[in-house]
């Protein structure tokens, strides 16, 4: 099963969040990031679910990542993640620094990789420079709050960091098991397909990388986990199946109501192309 976006801050979500509960006790859960901002509702979140779920695999979204002055943990950049890596693995929660699990169950064996990539501008119109693009951002006013709470410390800028966790994550995934195939985990979409129904398409470059475009072919993906963009729905890109499970915000989810079961199961598989 899986889910994003919870945005424990809420308190319409954190009830949501308190009531989620698996259907067996095999059960593993995927939280794709954007669990909370501050570090006391992070640790809530993952603490209740990893009581109910077998496992709980987590990969960060931009808002863990954030330093919001109102948080006692004032650290940033990668000494922020590596903090929440130290948290979830004091919880038992399995993260993108730690050994790939396999799923064994219904749907399985698959190589479960939770990833932490980030994004580097690149998902933004033909012939457009990434100041451009911002500067376009700017002046429509849509302009992600990461550009003043999300520090890519000690990387010179986040497109920097995003290549150095490119390389990183890359390495790895050459190294797992290859006659398994995979389930791809990251809060932002590895394509950029699923950016183009946006309402306000400045903010796609908020949104990914291009170079994962072919991940999901590279890497031998069952499916593709992702969140963020806060439009749940499964879509198909080269014969693979897409997952954006995000539970969103409260006006998000009150507007288009919420489903009978909150998380998106992802193996065994539902529905084809």
């Amino acid at each position: 099963m899986a889910i994003s976006d919870l945005h424990v801050a809420y308190p319409d979500n954190r009830r949501i969040v308190a009531g989620i509960r698996p259907r067996s006790d095999a059960d593993w859960l995927i939280v794709a990031g954007d669990v909370a901002e501050i570090a006391e509702d992070f640790v809530w979140a993952l603490t209740t679910l990893r009581e109910r779920f077998a496992k709980v695999v987590w990969a960060p979204g931009n808002h863990e990542l954030w330093t919001p002055p109102t948080d006692p943990v004032q650290l940033r950049g990668d000494a922020r993640y590596r903090r929440l890596v130290e948290i979830c693995r004091s919880l038992g929660v399995l993260t993108p620094e730690d050994p790939y699990p396999v799923w064994d169950g219904p749907g399985g064996p698959v190589t479960v990789a939770p990833l932490f990539l980030l994004y580097d501008y690149s998902f933004r119109a033909p012939g457009v420079t990434r100041e451009q693009a911002l500067a376009q951002a700017y002046e429509a006013g849509v302009v992600c709050s990461d550009e003043a709470l999300l520090h890519p410390d000690p990387y010179p800028s986040r497109q920097d960091w995003c290549a150095a966790r490119l390389a990183e994550t890359e390495r790895r995934l050459a190294a797992r098991d290859p006659r398994l195939p995979t389930v791809l985990i990251n809060h932002f979409p590895l394509v950029r397909d699923p950016t183009r129904v946006l309402f306000h398409p400045e903010f796609a470059q908020w949104c990914g990388t291009e170079r994962t475009a072919q991940w999901h072919l590279r890497f031998n993906a069952a499916a593709v986990v992702y969140g963020h963009l806060h439009i749940p729905r499964t879509t198909w890109h080269d014969g693979v199946r897409f997952e954006e499970v995000s539970l969103g915000y409260p006006r998000e989810h009150r507007r288009r109501g919420l489903p009978d079961e909150v998380l998106r199961q992802i193996l065994p598989a539902v529905g084809t192309p």
